[in-house]
């Protein structure tokens, strides 16, 4: 149980200083509220509507779309530089990998998800 004890010191602390910085942020810092602070920001201009109006659900399936081909993304890079050292099956399950990519963003685009009315 030694060997732990580095480990469970480090989780107390991340524990601690996690309750801490936001208690001393809410304790310490200045609370001036105006209206204007207060109002709702919609880039420069008054709010058209309520800010609480619920969103299609294209919009949530782009959003998730962007998600995955950004993570797609950051998979290819590193697999890109040791492209050399990789061994047969490496290099098949990414080609695997992008196609089960493809497929979902054809799925998607043949579902009309991508497309705005």
């Amino acid at each position: 149980m030694i060997e732990y004890g580095p480990i469970l010191t480090f989780i107390l602390f991340a524990v601690v200083l996690s309750a801490v910085i936001p208690a001393a942020s809410y304790l310490l810092g200045v609370k001036n509220t105006d209206n204007e602070k207060a109002s709702v920001f919609e880039c420069g201009f008054d709010p058209f509507g309520d800010s609480r109006q619920q969103f299609e659900v294209r919009f949530f399936l782009v959003a998730i779309l962007f998600i995955i081909f950004d993570l797609e993304i950051s998979f290819l890079f590193p697999w890109s530089i040791v492209l050399e050292n990789l061994c047969t099956l490496g290099y098949w399950t990414m080609y695997i990998f992008l196609f089960i990519l493809t497929i979902g963003l054809v799925y998607e685009w043949n579902k009309g998800g991508l497309e705005w009315e």
